[in-house]
């Protein structure tokens, strides 16, 4: 029993969907998701043509990115408490009609600031449909393959993250660049009515536990302020105005950690933090998608600049990655139940650092196959660690908390991310041409870090409630 009656009620004995339904299911949470994640990245290789084409500065045309992916960092844990409240379902089929409507509007905004705004009309979709997705997978499946769904998201994760600037490169081949969002529009829709059919309402909830606006406009200055800080910083901002910009951050995040930690039902899940193998696996997390930022967002240059690779040859060799990630993430799902995630994840980022140290001491003279391996390692790594880490940060909230943690493994992952990227232009800032080689050991020395963290699970009991 909560603070003002709330309880808890429904089928705490839930064990997930049955055949022909839950591959229905799994495939409408599997095509939200990708079309969520490959937004962030699909307009990479589009924005010079765009800026261009609309009559805005380079620096300019960064909002298309920003403002998409800002979105979705402020509204991620808020829309996971919604879910928690009125349904993931629920939630999950405003984010597709919210995520189509502004690719259709991307599609025609016809002028810079309109295409702005439809990308956060995108941005709110994709948070509801990312804040959820995780959640309706434990729900979906039954406990004993819960393992494999994990792996199976985490490779859609994985794959979606890296065919953005090869899709958007093919299209521009053929199309103009509006194309880039229309190609959402049939795949939104017959998603939806997929999810209407399939998706399971949640099982369980809260009787008496009621939304808190207050919580989510906190929330959202706090998550926006931090990434708005670190990206002015990372890219040459007048240090006046970001010292400001951190001072306000530091008073908003002090007012709403104050706020939150009162709460029975956090937005900001403490309840879950304070769980040590939940909060060891969200750091795990956060490290290992830095790294992989690291990696992902300088290698291009060290291939370009240091060994003359043009743009199509360093997508190419690129792709070893994720198709590594395609095939290990579904054994590592396999594993779990076999192998403690501590030690999966242990040998998993362990490959990371490898992989990360192996590039920045890479030789002048270098194969093809040189850089392959490398590649290969860091994505037998990423796909070993992702799924155990998941898996068990999931398994420690209990089922009335499965949204919050779902919210926390996405703004885990996006954080890692952020921060990855700022780290790489701030590199770029201090360092110039050597700023790939120091992205590299930083990458390396972050994933040892998260090897340690991971093995240290190994002594900590895990709370499956």
């Amino acid at each position: 029993m909560g603070q003002d009656g709330e309880r808890i009620v429904g089928n705490l004995d839930w064990d997930g969907l049955r055949k022909p339904q839950i591959y229905y299911a799994v495939a409408t949470t599997f095509c939200g998701l990708f079309l969520s994640v490959l937004d962030g990245t699909i307009c990479n290789v589009a924005l010079p043509t765009i800026a261009v084409e609309l009559g805005v500065s380079p620096s300019d045309s960064i909002w298309i990115i920003n403002a998409f992916q800002l979105v979705i960092m402020m509204l991620l844990l808020p829309f996971a408490s919604l879910g928690e409240l009125i349904g993931y379902k629920q939630v999950y089929l405003a984010g597709v009609l919210a995520f189509t409507g502004g690719s259709l509007f991307c599609a025609l905004s016809g002028g810079f600031h309109l295409l702005v705004a439809a990308r956060v009309v995108q941005g709110i979709g994709a948070a509801m449909i990312m804040s959820v997705n995780t959640s309706l997978i434990k729900l979906i499946y039954p406990k004993r393959h819960l393992g494999k769904g994990i792996g199976l998201n985490a490779t859609v994760v994985a794959i979606a993250s890296v065919t953005g600037p090869s899709l958007a490169a093919a299209i521009l081949s053929v199309a103009t660049w509006e194309w880039i969002f229309a190609i959402n529009l049939p795949i939104g829709v017959a998603t939806f009515i997929l999810a209407r059919r399939y998706l399971p309402d949640n099982p369980t909830k809260v009787v008496g536990r009621k939304f808190n606006w207050q919580d989510t406009l906190l929330n959202a200055a706090t998550f926006g302020l931090m990434i708005g800080c670190i990206e002015a910083y990372s890219h040459g901002y007048d240090w006046h105005h970001v010292a400001m910009a951190v001072a306000v951050f530091f008073l908003i995040a002090f007012v709403y950690i104050r706020t939150q930690l009162h709460r029975d039902y956090p937005m900001l899940p403490f309840d879950l933090l304070r769980i040590p193998i939940f909060s060891m696996s969200v750091g795990t997390s956060i490290i290992s998608f830095t790294a992989q930022q690291l990696i992902m967002v300088s290698l291009p240059f060290m291939l370009m600049h240091n060994f003359g690779y043009d743009a199509t040859g360093t997508g190419l060799l690129m792709t070893a990655s994720p198709v590594i990630i395609a095939f290990v993430a579904p054994l590592a799902g396999w594993l779990i139940g076999k192998i403690h995630p501590g030690i999966l994840g242990c040998i998993g980022i362990s490959l990371i650092s490898l992989s990360c140290f192996s590039f920045a001491f890479i030789p002048d003279s270098i194969t093809h196959f040189g850089i392959v391996w490398r590649l290969m390692c860091f994505g037998a790594g990423f796909g070993l660690f992702q799924s155990p880490n998941n898996h068990i940060l999931l398994s420690s909230a209990p089922p009335h908390r499965t949204g919050s943690a779902s919210g926390m493994l996405a703004s885990a992952r996006l954080i890692g991310q952020t921060t990855g990227a700022a780290l790489v232009a701030m590199m770029f800032n201090f360092f110039d041409d050597r700023a790939p080689h120091n992205a590299m050991l930083l990458g390396g020395a972050l994933a040892l870090a998260g090897a340690i963290l991971s093995l240290m699970r190994l002594n900590t009991s895990q709370v499956s409630r």
